[in-house]
């Protein structure tokens, strides 16, 4: 009797972009090349390329991070990689092994406003934005409750209040509070290691999955949020669905009158003294992906991480209104989470 030994798993060493040479040449040989169209962009350890490199990939539009200088990050420099640390599974190891086991791309520690740990592996680089992919929700929400302080965006109004185009579709009877805390009772799944699941027609949608030949859905994100059917009853319970948060965007979008690349550089980019510009990847009309298309430089990153540890101040000012921190540290309801069935939540 014989027992078969699975391989382990290739190491970040031996899936760095930069080693293989990914990308590499003038053309890169042909099983060194990333392109959108045959998917390979999403593969391991291709995307450990891809990641940092969203912009020779798909359509992009630019977050202008305005005329001024950067804001200060101060920085006292700590090695804390060879601090103890635990992973999830609870193997005892250092805190730059931890880095090494999880493919970390970059890493940027702030401890009381100073930068103590940076580091950067594979294709990134300081300058270089990373895709934020759901950490930009994050920012969706916060325009959001910047334009709710700003009386632009009522949380009890129905959606098709600011979107009328949604009126038959599963949100046509939602108000703006049950898409900000994602408690709508939609039809769509989000499984991604599903090809049949939902979320694999907003990818096509939103321009971060090539359309197949035989493909007849939507090719845009709008025409994919007006499709979407409803089950169940919204504000019941809470479900982590990403069509939410673009169905939110279109709300800013509508109350603002901006893009939400303006929007995002005019309320944010532009007062916290950002370092790079930041940039949305587009659907096939130019339209951002609001719940999972943000690329932003590392250190831009923490100064809004640091923007909302001080309850929205940074750069000498007040950025994001003290209510709208206050508001999202105070957290969902924890009865509308317990029918989801997330046991960490």
């Amino acid at each position: 009797m014989s027992t078969v030994v699975a391989n382990p798993p290739a190491t970040a060493a031996e899936t760095d972009p930069e080693a293989l040479g990914w990308m590499k040449g003038f053309p890169p040989s042909p099983d060194r090349t990333i392109t959108f169209q045959n998917g390979s962009f999403r593969n391991f350890p291709e995307l450990r390329w891809a990641w940092s490199n969203v912009r020779q990939l798909v359509p992009t539009v630019n977050v202008w991070r305005g005329a001024g200088p950067a804001s200060v990050l101060p920085r006292e420099d700590h090695d804390i990689g060879a601090v103890a640390s635990i992973t999830m599974d609870g193997r005892p190891m250092t805190f730059a092994k931890m880095l090494e086991e999880t493919y970390t791309d970059g890493i940027a520690v702030l401890h009381r406003g100073k930068l103590i740990y940076e580091r950067y592996f594979g294709a990134l680089k300081p300058h270089k934005p990373h895709i934020a992919m759901s950490v930009t929700k994050s920012f969706t929400g916060v325009l959001a409750g910047i334009l709710v302080t700003e009386g632009k965006i009522d949380p009890q109004a129905q959606v098709t209040d600011y979107v009328p185009e949604l009126r038959a579709s599963a949100f046509g009877d939602a108000r703006v509070h049950e898409v900000m805390d994602m408690t709508t009772g939609l039809e769509y799944t989000e499984v991604y290691t599903d090809k049949n699941s939902h979320v694999w027609g907003l990818r096509r949608a939103n321009g971060m999955a090539p359309i197949p030949p035989d493909y007849d859905g939507a090719t845009n994100i709008f025409d994919f949020l007006v499709a979407q059917k409803k089950q169940g009853e919204h504000g019941k319970a809470f479900a982590y669905k990403t069509v939410n948060t673009d169905v939110l965007a279109w709300i800013c979008r509508r109350a603002s009158g901006m893009t939400l690349s303006d929007l995002l550089s005019e309320c944010i980019w532009t007062p916290m003294g950002a370092e790079e510009d930041a940039h949305y990847h587009v659907d096939r009309i130019g339209t951002e992906s609001g719940g999972g298309g943000l690329s932003t430089t590392l250190r831009d990153l923490a100064r809004f991480g640091e923007t909302m540890r001080n309850h929205g101040r940074f750069n000498g000012r007040q950025i994001v209104p003290s209510q709208v921190v206050e508001d999202i540290a105070r957290g969902g309801d924890p009865e509308k989470f317990k029918p989801a069935g997330y046991t960490t939540l």
